[in-house]
């Protein structure tokens, strides 16, 4: 299990590195976009009624690629108005809470096409999201990544070390608060040394998630990665309700050893929409 890991871990990064690393953003927007598709098929497929066809999932994720390319084709790389990413960080704070106070058991007595249509919405708010961040810059790009990557770090060493209290037992027994708030000082540490050494000792293309925060004020810039914190923790959590809902241990097995799509982007669906909101703050301020 673990060599199959290191050897999807070594492909994907094979893959993904260039396309975030290339000058253009057109190679990174393509690649997750069938990434998005992939995710696509998943979503549809937990969420499939009994006897429903298998063709359906392979439906829904073209038809969420399909909608994802439609925007790419009438906006380009222009960024879609501020108002929709607010839009989108407010129904993942409301209806996430929504879902994970009903915990599993609730999730498959709601509406079969409100569940697709959430799904279809998520991603292709994620995946614009992160069109946006790429177009914006590589600096800032990677920030996001790594803020959710830290906070995933740090929980999971923090709730082995010092967890005690249970986060969520009846959707994921071995989350802890004492993760949680690992998590969230692992990504005060990170913001610090991005903007005091990272951008300092470095040439950047662009400015940080953290240092457009840092515009702000130091109250709105804690406040805010407390927040996006969270809100990694709330998209795990959501993706693990659903699971636990179906019986399902992962998502699929497209990526030997890591599961699925699903799986390894749970948390970035929210936190990019919303870095995307909160980031937008620093121009109104500016």
């Amino acid at each position: 299990m673990l060599k199959q890991r290191i050897i999807t871990a070594l492909v994907l990064l094979a893959v993904l590195l260039p396309a975030v690393f290339a000058a253009s953003s057109w190679p990174f927007a393509v690649l997750t976009l069938i990434l998005i598709a992939a995710a696509g098929w998943e979503w549809a497929r937990l969420n499939a009624r009994a006897g429903e066809s298998r063709l359906l999932p392979l439906v829904f994720g073209g038809a969420v690629a399909a909608a994802c390319a439609a925007t790419l084709a009438g906006l380009g790389l222009e960024p879609p108005p501020i108002w929709c990413w607010w839009l989108a960080s407010s129904i993942w704070v409301m209806g996430g809470a929504f879902a994970l106070r009903g915990g599993p058991t609730a999730w498959p007595h709601a509406s079969h096409a409100l569940r697709l249509v959430l799904g279809a919405l998520a991603l292709w708010a994620a995946w614009m999201a992160m069109v946006q961040a790429k177009a914006i810059g590589i600096n800032f790009l990677l920030s996001v990544f790594c803020l959710v990557w830290m906070a995933d770090v740090a929980a999971y060493f923090g709730g082995r070390s010092f967890g005690r209290r249970k986060l969520a037992p009846s959707i994921s027994p071995g989350k802890s608060w004492e993760g949680v708030w690992s998590g969230m000082i692992g990504v005060l540490i990170l913001a610090f040394v991005w903007v005091h050494v990272i951008e300092v000792q470095f040439t950047v293309d662009s400015p940080s998630l953290y240092q457009l925060l840092a515009r702000q004020g130091w109250v709105v810039s804690l406040l805010s990665l407390l927040v996006l914190s969270a809100m990694s923790v709330v998209g795990d959590l959501f993706e693990s309700l659903i699971k636990r809902a179906v019986g399902a241990k992962d998502s699929s097995r497209l990526l030997p050893g890591h599961g699925g799509v699903l799986d390894r982007v749970d948390a970035l669906l929210p936190v990019f929409p919303l870095a995307m909101a909160l980031s937008s703050l620093s121009l109104i301020i500016t």
